[in-house]
């Protein structure tokens, strides 16, 4: 290595170290901070902006993955955050994830190897001009939807855009009325934001193994479908990855997460990006409610966010692990794998703080 080499690697963990985490982030700071991480780490982070918000924002995605030693063609999973635009516990998920995988990748062996194998593509905020919205004052602090113009007739913004993918669209659990939070618009994929995904993802769809979509709040693990009378082929095992990753999230802070589809543990409700992933045919599709269970819902506080972001790290470690090894060694994940990296993480994390 260079010195150049070297002084640019130090340089990027300073930056890395300084950014806040535990705070939350308004667009422009989410922005450039994807900027300065892909920067900072090349060897496993680039970005690609795959569209355009209705106001004609850049939808920006990070892909985290490392070359492939047997030139192999690598399999995907899809994360992402932001989708409703007051639930800011989401976006800060997104960029803990990111983080956590960029300070242990080197020294955690599985993490690597799993790396080698998966591209994780990562969308920190979806709904862009709603989240930018959100921001503006106290009085829009709660704004949930896009931002798209009203229909004729109407004087109300934005469509619910986990209602407006191409998944049993208008069926249940939607409204029809503009000015309702689950409005879901004029047609299946009628918002820029949901067909950006679908067009992006739906390329992808046969190398895609997973497809976990972050939201708050309510402390859940939501499986396909939430339409009451569709189940999915493999519903057993998505039960059965969801309990596993809900096990190993009460480990790390003692909280508990329900899993099942939504009309058994949430409500019906239909044209989900969840719902969608799955029927295109990726075979394991989960939405994470992350906290809490009511007491601050979507104003969860920021000394809460490390802690939120913590469990929900490792349980997505744990989905990604089990869908893995199905897939490169035939084995499902064991009991513990996910703690194994993250104590990895952890031990990183402190030897980097003079900690240990």
């Amino acid at each position: 290595m260079s010195l150049f080499e070297i002084h640019s690697l130090a340089e990027g963990l300073e930056s890395t170290r300084s950014y806040e985490y535990t705070k939350y982030h308004p667009m422009d700071e989410i922005y450039g901070w994807m900027e300065n991480v892909a920067r900072e780490n090349p060897e496993i982070i680039s970005s690609a902006v795959y569209g355009y918000t209705y106001e004609g924002r850049n939808i920006t995605l990070m892909k985290l993955g490392l070359e492939n030693p047997e030139a192999r063609e690598k399999k995907v999973v899809w994360v992402d955050c932001g989708v409703h635009a007051r639930e800011w516990i989401s976006p800060a998920f997104c960029q803990w994830f990111v983080k956590e995988i960029a300070a242990s990748y080197k020294t955690n062996k599985k993490l690597r190897k799993m790396l080698q194998n998966v591209d994780v593509y990562v969308t920190p905020v979806v709904n862009v001009d709603g989240y930018i919205f959100s921001w503006a004052n106290d009085s829009t602090r709660l704004w949930r939807k896009s931002r798209s113009t009203p229909p004729p007739g109407s004087s109300c913004y934005g469509v619910d855009l986990n209602r407006n993918f191409n998944a049993n669209w208008g069926t249940v659990g939607v409204s029809f009325d503009s000015c309702s939070n689950t409005y879901g618009g004029k047609s299946a994929g009628s918002e820029p934001e949901a067909s950006a995904l679908m067009d992006f993802v739906g390329k992808l769809v046969n190398r895609t193994l997973c497809f976990l979509t972050i939201h708050s709040a309510g402390q859940l693990i939501l499986l396909p479908y939430g339409h009451p009378e569709t189940s999915a082929p493999n519903h057993d095992e998505l039960l059965s990855v969801g309990k596993a990753a809900a096990e190993e999230m009460k480990k790390v802070h003692g909280m508990d997460y329900a899993v099942g589809t939504s009309p058994e543990i949430l409500y019906p409700n239909s044209g989900s990006s969840r719902d969608w992933a799955r029927l295109t045919g990726i075979p394991f599709s989960f939405t994470f409610e992350l906290r809490d269970k009511g007491e601050f819902s979507y104003l969860l506080p920021e000394e809460q966010i490390q802690p939120a972001c913590e469990e929900a790290y490792v349980g997505a470690i744990s989905i990604i692990t089990h869908v893995h090894d199905k897939t490169f060694s035939g084995a499902t994940v064991s009991s513990g794998v996910a703690m194994t990296i993250w104590s990895g993480v952890m031990a990183a994390f402190l030897t980097s703080a003079g900690l240990v």
